[in-house]
């Protein structure tokens, strides 16, 4: 348990949280969205600092980062929570573990731990992954610290729903990251995910614009964005608002947590996605879960 570094004190009993663009007001004794961050006396506080919930070394494509440091492995990890509540979503069981008051789940395990393993394991870079890195902020900013003190990168897996304020921190000591944009302003991301785009596409631009190396995942779900128009919202979007060469991953979906009935995504749809991609000028597209 560590004090948060974004947040603001409102009342004796209330406080506002900085980390994203739910920007939660939270009483005493409560928990934000996350279901990781708890005012207590006035005081916010991260419960996650220092447990983590998953460990482990992957190739860098999986992340998927096809562009930045190819065919090397990267060491990664996270902590419980995430501020958003995707109703497909793969890592549940951590994503949504604490959520609303639950016990903190994971191994105590300190930011210096994580580079000397990252380094005995032969990684450049570390990924800050599987679930939400933003409600981890703390936790992450203290090993990207020491990371980059050591040569090493830093990769951020994200679903963007982070603040300005929480990109301003990060960006100093942040080489890649994958977004994972869902879509358009169309609605679904009220209806799945509990947030909304517009943070989302205004996160993406801003991280391009800072150098970040960027490449976006859309995780393309039956009955959610898998229309051409939806398909070609993302992909101009892409096109016009960042770059024809920032990559775009097309990722395919397969039933989990709360779309156990939903088909997996046909092969059809996801060649369709590409040829859209292409007819926007997208230079890299990389279809992904096949």
């Amino acid at each position: 348990m560590k004090e948060a570094i974004l947040y603001q004190k409102l009342t004796e009993e209330y406080v506002q949280c900085a980390v994203c663009s739910h920007r939660c007001v939270i009483m005493e004794g409560n928990r934000g969205i996350c279901g990781v961050r708890e005012n207590r006396q006035g005081i916010l506080y991260a419960l996650n600092y220092g447990k983590t919930v998953s460990a482990a070394v992957d190739p860098i494509e999986k992340k998927p980062l096809y562009h930045f440091l190819p065919g090397t492995s990267i060491y990664s990890f996270a902590a419980a929570g995430c501020n958003l509540r995707c109703s497909w979503c793969q890592n549940w069981e951590i994503s949504q573990s604490p959520k609303p008051d639950r016990p903190i789940e994971g191994a105590e395990i300190p930011p210096e731990e994580h580079v000397w393993r990252a380094i005995e394991y032969d990684c450049p870079a570390i990924a800050y992954t599987y679930s939400e890195p933003t409600i981890f902020l703390e936790y992450a900013l203290a090993t990207m610290k020491l990371a980059r003190e050591k040569g090493l990168k830093n990769v951020w897996v994200t679903n963007g729903y982070m603040s300005k304020e929480t990109l301003d921190t990060i960006i100093p000591y942040l080489d890649a990251a994958n977004v994972d944009y869902k879509g358009p302003n169309d609605g679904a991301y009220e209806k799945y995910c509990g947030g909304r785009a517009e943070p989302i596409m205004d996160n993406l631009k801003y991280l391009h614009e800072a150098g970040v190396h960027l490449e976006i995942t859309t995780l393309v779900v039956p009955g959610v964005n898998d229309k051409p128009d939806q398909l070609e919202k993302i992909a101009h979007f892409i096109a016009t608002e960042l770059d024809s060469n920032v990559p775009w991953h097309i990722s395919r979906f397969f039933p989990a947590w709360k779309m156990l009935d939903t088909p997996v995504t046909p092969l059809k749809t996801l060649e369709m996605a590409r040829e859209i991609g292409i007819r926007e000028g997208l230079k890299h597209i990389h279809i992904g879960n096949v």
